[in-house]
């Protein structure tokens, strides 16, 4: 069977982001120095689709390992609403594959005039946000022609992960990410984990992880809408517990993503008590062992990607070419 273009670009995504590693070192080592030296009072995280969901990451991250409060923005109140927010002495991090949707560029200016130090992580690097901002940060993902994002998606967390690790001059983590693509090279000749089987019959299901693991799951939903046609929401497992529980009564299928942090013992207390209500689990994990909790949830996301679009073709769904999308949604 051809491999699919989605599948092919997940398989270039350690290449890719050992390249951008290298590459945005010293850029990466003067923006933690500056955060270090100035700390800012917030952090807002401007993105849509699978950025906005690289920014939950993000929040995560930079909560756990900084202190320093973390939101996402709400791109309307300026491009639609034409309100300016008090961003005096902030970080805006602004994400995005292409760098063009009006929106998007009217947040990054608005932030900028607001008085906000902003940075933006775009892979396309001719996008007119680079004129914008204060600092532009490479992806380096490469051509995605795909329209479900998959190497550019790594590559952001990556991204995030070099940011965070040189901001707070952790030498674990450091170290982490200098191995992460090694981390995912293992991961991508590993066995699969999301069979095609597990989900021929299945029309609904949630995908529960928390923290940084619960960061990924928004992606890992989003993806199996776009490329398999399964409705599937993401939910943090004790968010889970306050309502949406009730659901797994009616066999409900959940995907679990675990990753052994802080977090680990919590959430597989609440996954036991899904299982005791007889909720169908799939359960997915890190493959490569040893590996740092905060670089963990990149190697399991770098095998979904190449088993989510063999499930797409199991369905007879295109991965390459989801109906009804674009690969560069431009929204006001």
């Amino acid at each position: 069977m051809a491999m699919t273009i989605m599948e092919t670009e997940a398989r270039e995504a350690p290449d890719c982001i050992a390249e951008q590693l290298q590459s945005n070192a010293a850029v990466m080592a003067q923006l933690g120095e500056r955060l270090r030296n100035k700390p800012p009072r917030f952090v807002m995280i401007v993105g849509r689709g699978s950025s906005d969901h690289a920014g939950v990451f993000t929040k995560y991250l930079i909560e756990i390992e900084t202190g320093t409060p973390t939101f996402a923005a709400a791109p309307s109140v300026s491009s639609v609403y034409g309100r300016t927010l008090k961003l005096e002495d902030s970080l805006v991090i602004v994400i995005s594959q292409s760098g063009r949707s009006p929106d998007i560029l009217a947040q990054a200016k608005m932030a900028k005039e607001a008085g906000a130090y902003t940075v933006a992580f775009v892979n396309d690097e001719s996008a007119p946000i680079k004129d914008i901002v204060d600092l532009m940060v490479p992806l380096k993902a490469g051509p995605e022609k795909a329209v479900a994002a998959t190497k550019s998606y790594l590559a952001t967390l990556s991204a995030v992960l070099q940011l965070v690790a040189n901001w707070k001059q952790d030498e674990e983590i450091l170290k982490a990410v200098d191995e992460l693509p090694q981390a995912l090279r293992d991961v991508v000749s590993a066995e699969t984990q999301l069979r095609p089987e597990d989900l021929a019959a299945v029309k609904n299901l949630v995908v529960l992880g928390r923290g940084p693991g619960y960061g990924i799951t928004r992606e890992l939903a989003l993806k199996l809408k776009e490329v398999c046609n399964i409705h599937a929401e993401s939910f943090s497992s004790a968010e889970f517990l306050h309502g949406p529980v009730t659901l797994v009564e009616q066999q409900l299928t959940v995907i679990n993503v675990p990753i052994e942090d802080e977090s680990y013992q919590a959430h597989s207390e609440q996954i036991a008590d899904i299982i005791r209500r007889g909720g169908t689990l799939i359960n997915l994990h890190v493959p490569s062992k040893g590996i740092h909790p905060r670089v963990a949830p990149l190697p399991l996301l770098q095998r979904f990607y190449i088993d989510v679009a063999h499930v797409a073709v199991s369905r007879g769904i295109n991965p390459d070419e989801p109906a009804g999308l674009k690969k560069v949604t431009r929204t006001v």
